[in-house]
């Protein structure tokens, strides 16, 4: 107990107390003040806020229990609770059953199930996934964890099992027990294919029908006992089970009470009795009850036969027709069956027995004496008795049998290993009237209840030793008088049989024997006041009163013999089975003994006997087989390690969650929960890790406390903290505390906190204090500020005003003095211009004088010397025609005399037609010659006209100009001389233009007319060579002469033509337009000079070589203009490149400035970081120090590598903008020339171009002209996309560029932000992740090279190849002498290249060996790093089309199946392994798609190229095979997601959920006696690191095998719903897990995992999606949830969890206390979410 002044210390003013109540049991009450040694009231108030004063016991003066801290309210383990005593309990368990919905809880080693009377989805396989692998302590309480618990303890301490269900009639036992087989069945499965898991959860439907009935307490009680023993193998699968049942209440065939029923099976039958194969059975009556067809069909499933199921059917409607057969009374000691009756007539029928003999046996006994035997007849009460003892005894053997063939059929002959019992008991019973069966059932309950105590002192014990702690004997509660009473020598039992030997033995004896043997004698013995036929005994759990009436008869359970008789000559086959004797057939009521043994059993001895075995066996009565049964029991459960589960009924009326606390302690006191506690409390029940208790009393240590060995900073701070050393002990591993310290550690630590709060709102209130008195004196401050600034502005106001009317006076008296300044200066610049235009206007008059004279001098001089030019050239011409004549004339003789020779005339006439042809295809070139001279004529003309057009509009301008000038002097105040001046100039200009204008009319009239005089020169010249033609005969010589002057004349033309648009003295607007386009090109003048350079004829006339020299000055002139612009050309060429340095220059002063910029800011960083962090961490020899250092370096040298990529790429873009302006420039100057061609020659025919050169070369340069401007445009095009190409590369470069130098910076800002050891590691993990990344981008570039490589090495021989065929070509060309004289080198002789066909031949004898190599023997991590992924398949699909080539059907078809059979026996031999099952799902998916791709059919032809359509298999269709493959790698597929789920299963809680990824967020409450119970010690935690890096192995080796990628992602994809959906189950399980911050710390996790899937490129894969629901389930914990809008924002953000998990969820994450200040918002939520 705890000691007085631990007490004292804790009754203080408001601490909480539980006092006792009528109604509920317990309340809940505070004190008012302080209790104080002597008082005997205490001042309390209840929680509804009414004063109460509560007395104390006078006598013993004990004080009302404490209630314990709000921590500890609604813990899992009620040992974990400070106060261990009833109340506590009882309020613990109704906050889990009612607020927080949780029907399961532990007490120590038992778990305490609520039935909940409503279905909970907790029991689905999803559930059975989450507690199978875990420790019980680590989930929350549920069957599952206690089934796992056995399971696991069988498996490692190699012992045997039993699970012990306990409890009233409707608190839930036989569900329990179904659902602790249905975890079994699930967890361990079958080791055979006879699926005996299914076997044992069917047998449970059909017990339940014929042993279970309503009762008024439970609708499906269990009204017999029964031990199901679940035998395993040494892998621990189920080989089979066997099943005991104890004490079929057989009483309830013939009576039920009010309100109570019969079996369920009964009911089943006569709902059915309308089925046409049960009309033979005759059953009238109806029910509306459960259908019988999943009773049949479980029955199959137990291999129960459709005769032997229609046979137990007759069994029991013949029970129900035995029971309506009625007896007349004869006399007071006979009775007689009425003639024909209905009922018995159709039992008998049913049966197959004799109607007379049923009839007669019925209504007599036969009595045998030592010497005859004789028949008495019986009464009417002692037939209808005899009745009803035979409807028990058929419905007790056919229970029998039905067990006995249900074991048969779980009967394994595989040797049994271990086994796990499951014992679903009736729990102790008391109604108001008691019997023979209530007797059994509590005597059983008080066996199992010693044995229970035995067992947790046993366990409490072992405890204390293994932590090495010093302990004493611990007192509890032993009820082994109250078992002696009942079964020991002269005890109930034993009275009751010798009662039952007596002839005239009846109830009254008994119960008289029973007075005068135990009453006043034995305290747990008493009898009623006012009855003499009942007994009461005081059980462990309350006083019973017995009725001792029938217990005699129901010990006796007496047949009549000669019934059973007839029964046995039944003709029905199955009547007869049921009473076999037992010696053949083993009774499956026997008790099994299995000694202490851990793994073996002892034979099975039978220890029930039935009734009708010989008189021997009579003697055996019921209460003396059962007690033998139950010892049997109870040694096989002390051989095995026992599990209990003690089921609680909250209340009477079966209503959903309602909780009785009068009902739920009578339970508990009765089950041995509260006897639990009370041994728990009498030791240390309270145990902490020293982790946990230093976790949570760190507040209570001082600094100089903590040591590095926890266990000692844990053994001072107790020391200090807790005087009595006897109020805990320091274990091994754990401290033990007495009751009620925890909470005495807590109201410390609580002071502890409570004043630094007060400190801390101390703190906080002088900071507010004094941030509100700055702020006010800032105020006064500012207020003053602004009154002085005021005043100042007021002065300054009246200061600025003085200066400005000073200001104002100045400007005024300036006005004055300078208006009178400006007249005096208006006039005198007025007199001034007026003086100096009338001497400007007299100037000109003088000069427009001189003028007029020089221009009629010039015009009189001209006319004089054109009169004496013509004269001299008449008289030139006039001698030059009279010599001419006179030469002719005697020519004309000679010619004469000639032409009178035949063989002249022959001569002269050879040719002469061919050149008549010449000639007028010449005249009719010279005709269209003048049509474009005058085409030209009218283009220059108007071209003229538009000039004087222009020139007129301009003097139009000029003189409006003028006149508006004139007009706009008279209201300016500008001299008249100026605009005198102006106007002088503008008639000057005038006249000028019109001067030019008459000047280029007169020359164009010359010209035309010149022109018009040639053209009738070349008529007549055409008119004389006709006249020519007509006299050739006569004058051959004088058309010789002819010919050439037409020649001469045709050059001239051509000439004058072509300086018509070149000489400027002529057309002066084409000059410098022509002159440009020779210069730009040079094209056109050398075709000028090669023109001019071209030999006239033989005889030309003078005017001919005048012409020449003029065109020859003119060329000079053109090419000295050329030489100009081709300076000024190369002049502007420099500009631009020293305008390119230039530019150059100034982007590279710019980039090397920003540079140093850079580095300055990187230096400035360095010092920084050097300054800021401690010096053992940021020497310059630390390891961060050194990896920052390289970090910083690298990015700098990157940076500068590509800002001088930048500048290179910016020049060349300069460059090449130059260069395309350049390329511009010349594309015009070409356009141009061709503008200028087309005009020169008049748009005119090749033919007419050829006109210009004979030759044709002007034709041929202007071809090549186009053919050049075509290329150089196409250059220029291509040149224009390369460099966009290259442009948008180098800009991606940039911006990749950029992301990754921000990237750096962002890495590099988050690592200065962490700590030494964790900035460490993160660069370490980030240079790994670098490197990776770099490897696999060289391993990718390698492969290419290596590509590139086999390509050019086959180029290479091709090549090889030909230039040794070269050489031999020239060998045989070279003479033998210089063979001899070479030196001989050797001959390199190249291969011939083969055409692969993709095939690998193999023998049938080798196809074993090629399987075992390949498939058998083949190490996965040799073909990843040494070979290239694929590689067995790739050699199988060679091999098959080799067969396929060879059209070896045998050959195929054998290959196919060893490859199949090889991959399953390699993933049977070797299935756990990872790699291994990867490499075979990446091999078989190869293999599936080669076979797919080449297997010839269109829909996959379509996609391949013609050289792998030629590799298609031709002879056989393998869609079968392909078929096989399909659905081998979806195999393949489920057993690697299984491999990975049981890697990833044991890390999955401790990295997400277990693991502080956020250090110091999670807090720790104290724990109880689970950990104890752990049946796996702590190998090892688990991290998120764990989890990460085990994915990261999981993506390595998949991908290394060459896996398809979407593959990939499906894999990955269910990685992370498993991750998510063990994570998701584990937290609706574990209270302890829902709060604040573990949700903090999920998604903490969870983000993680996505950031290692943004690594990875996998985030399209729709893995993250899968984790929707645990992120929507964290943000779950971490928002409010008190108001309607914070429910509603709860359904719009919870889509993807269920009612049921957003529900459970949110009640899991509220205290318990304040459960119901939620209730609205919670219930409206849930109906939101319903909606």
């Amino acid at each position: 107990k705890i000691t007085n002044l631990l007490l004292f210390s804790l009754i203080l003013q408001y601490a909480r107390v539980w006092i006792p109540d009528p109604e509920e049991v317990w309340k809940s009450a505070e004190l008012l003040k302080d209790y104080k040694p002597g008082d005997k009231v205490l001042q309390l108030r209840l929680e509804e806020g009414k004063d109460l004063e509560y007395c104390l016991d006078p006598k013993t003066k004990e004080l009302p229990p404490l209630r314990n801290p709000d921590i500890l309210v609604g813990e899992n383990d009620l040992t974990a609770l400070s106060y261990l005593h009833e109340p506590a309990v009882l309020h613990n368990l109704k906050v889990r059953f009612i607020d927080s919905k949780l029907i399961y809880t532990y007490c120590g080693i038992v778990l305490v199930a609520i039935n909940p009377y409503e279905q909970l989805p907790i029991y689905g396989e999803d559930i059975i996934n989450a507690y199978s692998g875990q420790n019980m302590g680590d989930m929350d309480p549920h069957i599952f964890a206690v089934a796992e618990e056995a399971y696991k303890q069988m498996a490692r301490d190699e012992r045997n099992q039993s699970i012990i269900v306990s409890g009233e009639s409707g608190a839930g036992k036989t569900v329990s027990a179904k659902y602790a087989m249905r975890y079994f069945a699930t967890v361990s499965g079958s080791a055979s294919e006879a699926n005996v898991e299914e076997k044992v959860l069917a047998s449970n439907p059909i017990m339940e029908s014929i042993g279970n009935a309503k009762t008024t307490r439970n609708d499906n009680s269990s009204r017999f006992g029964k031990y199901i023993e679940i035998g395993f193998d040494k892998r621990y699968r189920i080989i089979g089970a066997n099943m005991r049942t104890y004490l079929l209440e057989k009483s309830r065939v013939v009576f039920q009470a009010e309100e109570e029923r019969n079996y369920h099976i009964f009911y089943q039958l006569c709902a059915s009795a309308a089925l046409p194969e049960f009309k033979t059975l005759r059953l009238g009556m109806k029910f509306t009850l459960i259908v019988l067809c999943s009773c049949m069909y479980k029955a199959v499933c137990l291999r129960i036969s459709d005769s032997y199921q229609m046979g137990i059917f007759r069994i029991l409607a013949g029970i129900l027709h035995l029971g309506n057969v009625e007896f007349a009374s004869r006399d007071s000691d006979s009775c007689a069956i009425p003639p024909k009756n209905d009922p018995l007539t159709i039992f008998c029928d049913l049966m197959g027995v004799e109607y007379e003999e049923m009839a007669h046996w019925l209504c007599h006994r036969k009595l045998a004496t030592a010497t005859e035997t004789y028949i008495k007849p019986i009464s009417k009460l002692h037939a209808i008795n005899a009745r009803d003892a035979l409807a028990k005894h058929i419905y007790a053997n056919l229970f029998n049998w039905i067990v006995d063939h249900v074991n048969k059929a779980l009967h394994s002959t595989v040797k049994q290993h271990s086994f796990i019992g499951v014992l679903d008991i009736y729990g102790f019973e008391t109604f108001e009237i008691n019997s023979f069966e209530q007797f059994c059932i509590n005597y059983a309950n008080e066996k199992l209840q010693q044995q229970f105590n035995m067992h947790v002192f046993k366990l409490e014990q072992e405890e204390y030793m293994k932590e090495q702690i010093p302990w004493t004997l611990i007192d509890f509660y032993d009820n082994q008088p109250c078992i002696n009473l009942i079964e020991a020598k002269m005890g109930i039992l034993d009275l009751l049989d010798e009662e039952c030997k007596m002839p005239k033995g009846s109830d009254d004896t008994w119960a008289q024997k029973l007075y005068n043997t135990h009453l006043n004698k034995c305290a747990l013995f008493e009898k009623p006041r006012l009855s003499n036929k009942a007994f009461i005994i005081k059980h462990f759990a309350d006083k019973v009163e017995y009725q001792c009436e029938g217990f005699l008869e129901k010990n006796k359970d007496t047949v009549y013999e000669e019934q059973i008789k007839v029964l046995k000559s039944s003709k029905f086959k199955l009547l007869p089975e049921l009473f076999q004797d037992e010696e053949k057939v083993l009774s499956p009521t026997s008790a099994t003994p299995s000694g202490r043994v851990p793994l073996s059993r002892t034979a099975v001895k039978p220890a029930k006997a039935r009734p009708g075995q010989t008189s021997k066996e009579h003697k055996k009565t019921v209460g003396h087989q059962f007690r033998n049964s139950l010892h049997l029991l109870m040694e096989t459960l002390n051989a095995t390690t026992p599990h209990y589960v003690r089921c609680i009924k909250p209340n009477d009326f079966k209503f959903p969650f309602t909780f009785d606390e009068k009902r739920a302690v009578q339970q508990l006191r009765a089950c041995g929960v509260l006897e639990t506690i009370r041994i728990s409390a009498a030791g240390f029940p309270s145990r902490w890790t020293y982790q946990e208790f230093f976790s949570r009393y760190r507040v209570l240590m001082k600094q100089r406390d903590v040591l590095g060995d926890r266990k000692q900073t844990c053994k001072n701070v107790l020391e200090k903290l807790i005087l009595d050393k006897d109020k805990y002990q320091f274990g091994k591993t754990k401290i033990f505390f007495r009751a009620g310290q925890v909470a005495y550690l807590e109201k410390i630590r609580a002071d502890k906190l409570r004043a630094a709060c007060i400190r801390i709102q101390k703190t906080i209130r002088g900071w507010l204090m004094r941030k509100k008195y700055v702020r006010m004196r800032k105020a006064a401050i500012t207020i003053q500020r602004y009154v002085r600034g005021y005043q100042a502005r007021c002065y300054a106001t009246f200061l600025r005003r003085t200066r400005a009317a000073i200001t104002i006076q100045k400007f005024q008296r300036m006005y004055v003095v300078r208006k009178r300044y400006q007249c005096m200066r208006d006039a005198t610049i007025a007199l001034q211009a007026l003086l100096r235009g009338y001497m400007a206007r007299n100037k000109y008059q003088m000069m427009l004088r001189e003028h007029k004279s020089i221009i009629i001098q010039k015009h009189v001089r001209g006319w004089l010397a054109r009169v004496h030019y013509r004269r001299t050239l008449k008289a030139i011409v006039y001698l030059q025609c009279c010599y001419r004549r006179m030469m002719a004339k005697r020519e004309l003789k000679k010619l004469k005399i000639e032409a009178r020779s035949v063989e002249r005339y022959k001569k002269l006439h050879i040719g002469l037609e061919n050149k008549i042809m010449q000639l007028q295809r010449k005249i009719d070139e010279q005709v269209k010659l003048r049509e474009s001279v005058g085409k030209s004529s009218i283009f220059f003309s108007s071209t003229v006209g538009k000039h004087l057009k222009n020139t007129l509009n301009f003097h139009c301008e000029a003189s409006w100009n003028a006149f508006s000038l004139c007009s706009a002097a008279d209201t300016c105040p500008v001299p008249t001389g100026w605009m005198h001046c102006m106007v002088g100039r503008t008639g000057v200009l005038t006249f000028f233009l019109f001067s030019v204008a008459e000047a280029m009319e007169k020359k164009l009239v010359e010209e035309t007319k010149q022109l018009e005089l040639d053209l009738n020169d070349e008529r007549l010249r055409y008119q004389n060579l006709l006249n020519e033609f007509s006299r050739l005969e006569e004058r051959y010589d004088d058309l010789k002469d002819e010919m050439n002057l037409m020649v001469v004349m045709n050059y001239q033309n051509q000439v004058t033509f072509l300086c018509a648009f070149l000489f400027p003295s002529l057309f002066p607007f084409f000059t410098h337009s022509s002159a440009s386009f020779c210069c730009g090109s040079g094209i056109f003048l050398d075709f000028l000079l090669f023109f001019l350079k071209q030999e006239p004829s033989e005889k030309k006339a003078p005017l001919d070589m005048s012409l020449f020299l003029k065109l020859q000055k003119r060329v000079t002139e053109l090419e000295q203009e050329k030489q100009s612009l081709q300076d000024e050309l190369d002049r502007k060429e420099e500009q631009a490149l020293r305008a390119k340095a230039k530019y150059e220059s100034l982007k590279r002063q710019e980039l090397e400035s920003e540079n140093k910029k850079l580095k300055n800011e990187l230096n400035e960083l360095q010092k920084a970081l050097t300054e800021t962090r401690s010096p053992e961490v940021t020497a310059p020899g630390a390891p961060a120090y050194r990896v920052l250092l390289d970090q910083l370096t690298s990015v700098s040298e990157e940076l500068e590598v590509r800002k001088e990529e930048v500048l290179i790429l910016r020049s060349q873009l300069v460059s090449q903008k130059e260069c395309n302006v350049l390329n511009v420039s010349f594309h015009h100057h070409h356009v141009s020339l061709l503008y200028f061609l087309n005009t020169f020659l008049g748009r005119q025919s090749p033919q007419d171009y050829h006109m210009l050169n004979e030759d044709g070369e002007l034709w041929l340069v202007y071809e090549g002209l186009k053919q050049a401007n075509r290329l150089l445009e196409s250059q220029l095009q291509s040149q224009k996309k390369s460099h966009e190409n290259e442009l948008e590369s180098l800009r991606g470069e940039i911006q990749s560029l950029k992301e990754e130098n921000n990237r750096q910076q962002q890495l590099l800002a988050q690592n200065l932000q962490l700590p030494p050891e964790a900035r460490i590691e993160a660069s370490l993990q980030h240079e790994i992740t670098r490197l990776t990344n770099e490897n696999l981008d060289l391993m990718e570039q390698l492969e290419k090279q290596d590509k590139t490589v086999r390509k050019l090495k086959k180029q290479l021989k091709v090549f090889a190849k030909k230039i040794g065929e070269l050489e031999v070509g020239q060998m045989e060309n070279i003479s033998p002498g210089q063979i001899i004289d070479e030196p001989i080198r050797p001959v390199n002789i190249p291969r011939k290249e083969k055409d692969f066909q993709g095939m690998l031949e193999y023998k049938k004898e080798d196809e074993q060996k090629l399987v075992k190599n390949l498939i058998l023997e083949l190490k996965p991590r040799g073909v990843a790093v040494n070979l290239i992924p694929g590689l067995p398949a790739y050699i199988l699909f060679m091999c098959v089309r080799h067969a396929d080539y060879l059209n070896d059907d045998q050959k195929v078809r054998s290959l196919l199946t060893s490859t199949i059979n090889g991959i399953k026996k390699v993933l049977k031999k070797r299935g756990d392994d990872f790699e291994t099952v990867s490499f075979w799902l990446s091999n078989t998916c190869r293999f599936l798609h080669c076979l797919k791709q080449y297997s010839g059919e269109e829909g996959f032809m379509k996609h391949n190229t013609p050289r792998q359509n030629e590799h298609c298999l031709t002879n056989f269709d393998l869609a079968e095979y392909r078929q096989v493959l399909s659905d081998l790698a979806i195999q393949i597929y489920q057993q690697l997601v299984r491999v990975l789920e049981n890697i990833l299963q044991p890390m999955i809680v401790s990295g997400m959920l277990e693991h502080e990824t956020i250090q110091g967020v999670s807090g720790v409450k104290p724990t109880g006696l689970r950990k104890r119970t752990s049946s796996i010690a702590d190998e090892g935690t688990y991290t998120l690191d764990s989890i990460i890096r085990q994915l990261n192995s999981f993506h390595s080796v998949m991908c290394q095998h060459g896996m398809d990628p979407e593959l990939i992602k499906q894999v990955v994809k269910q990685m992370f719903y498993i991750i998510g959906a063990v994570t998701l189950n584990n937290l609706l399980l574990r209270k302890d897990m829902c709060s604040w911050s573990k949700g903090m710390q999920i998604r903490y996790n969870v983000s993680q995992l996505e950031e290692w899937l943004r690594d990875k490129n996998l985030m399209n894969s729709g893995a993250k999606e899968t984790l929707e629901p645990l992120i929507q389930a964290a943000q779950l914990l971490q928002v409010k949830k008190k108001t309607d809008e914070d429910a509603e924002a709860i359904c719009s953000m919870c889509n993807a969890l269920t009612t049921a998990q957003v529900t459970k969820l949110s009640l899991l994450g509220l205290p318990a206390l304040l459960s119901h200040m939620y209730q609205t918002s919670l219930t409206l939520m849930e109906h939101l979410l319903v909606c």
